[in-house]
């Protein structure tokens, strides 16, 4: 590893699902760990048992450059919301005016100059503009989480069911822990990974047909694919109180994922963190409380 020991290392939505894997993995090895919060709850105590934990807002330059002292690298992570450019100019102002040697940017596989998701071009954007940082910056970009099966599948004791706007499309899940990994590793020695893009993907592309047949096979109970169209999944989604910003998103990111966008696979995460990622059985496995009664809620990277 070849980061300074004398600086932290900066997370970013420290209580995320890729930030808090990646956090308890820096620790792991002895690393020095600053988490960013956007507040203080169970989760931000519970990182308090190894890393130093502030509280700020990624949108306040002020909060964003008391976080970036004294930090040798960062992950920058940004939800599915309005302000994702204002605060990757903030972050990478303070970041350059502090020093930090290297970014590690949560993007997405969907990021492209054409995208019609708001969300997505602004990504792209994002990325555009942290090209122009005057050190080290790497991309990832993931396709669907694996979390997506119990963020919007709907079980019960009896079965369940994947209604999906996918069409006959394909992806390979990727976990948020394995994501974890990956950015874990990149932060710790990013001098290696410096001026790349990294497609994140998981071990096997699957029709959600197959992926439901994995996740019953999982489970020990029938779950079945109902494909629906984008519009009625924004129906959905607007019925449940999601953002405008979200929903725009979600709907285009399924028209994308149906023309191909979110398909692939590689071993990108196994030649950087030195273990290949979970399928779809293992992931239903290791996380089988989940799935008990799980029902729609807000997505997070």
């Amino acid at each position: 590893m070849d980061t300074d020991h004398e600086k932290s290392i900066l997370v970013t939505g420290a209580t995320g699902k890729t930030g808090g894997h990646a956090v308890r993995l820096l620790l792991r090895d002895g690393l020095r760990v600053r988490a960013l919060v956007h507040r203080e709850d169970e989760r931000s105590e519970q990182l308090a048992a190894g890393a130093e934990v502030v509280r700020g807002d990624l949108h306040d330059l002020d909060d964003v450059g008391a976080a970036t002292r004294d930090v040798g690298s960062a992950y920058f992570v940004h939800p599915i919301a309005p302000g994702l450019i204002e605060a990757t100019v903030i972050f990478a102002q303070a970041a350059a005016e502090n020093g930090v040697d290297a970014i590690v940017n949560m993007s997405q596989i969907s990021a492209r100059r054409e995208a019609k998701s708001d969300a997505a071009r602004q990504h792209w954007l994002a990325e555009r503009l942290l090209d122009r940082y005057p050190a080290q910056v790497t991309h990832l970009r993931p396709t669907f989480f694996a979390e997506w099966l119990t963020t919007f599948g709907e079980y019960d004791e009896k079965g369940g069911v994947l209604r999906f706007p996918m069409g006959d499309g394909r992806h390979a899940p990727i976990a948020a822990e394995d994501l974890g990994r990956v950015v874990a590793a990149v932060l710790a020695n990013p001098a290696a990974h410096g001026g790349r893009t990294y497609p994140i993907f998981g071990p096997v592309e699957l029709h959600h047909d197959k992926i439901a047949a994995r996740v019953s096979k999982a489970l020990g109970r029938p779950v079945r694919y109902e494909p629906i169209s984008p519009a009625t999944f924004a129906d959905i989604l607007r019925g449940r109180g999601y953002s405008p910003h979200l929903i725009q998103h979600l709907r285009n990111v399924a028209i994308d994922y149906q023309n191909g966008v979110f398909a692939g696979t590689n071993d990108v995460v196994e030649t950087i963190t030195g273990r290949p990622p979970m399928g779809v059985e293992e992931f239903v496995e290791k996380n089988r409380q989940a799935f008990d009664g799980a029902q729609l809620a807000r997505p997070g990277k």
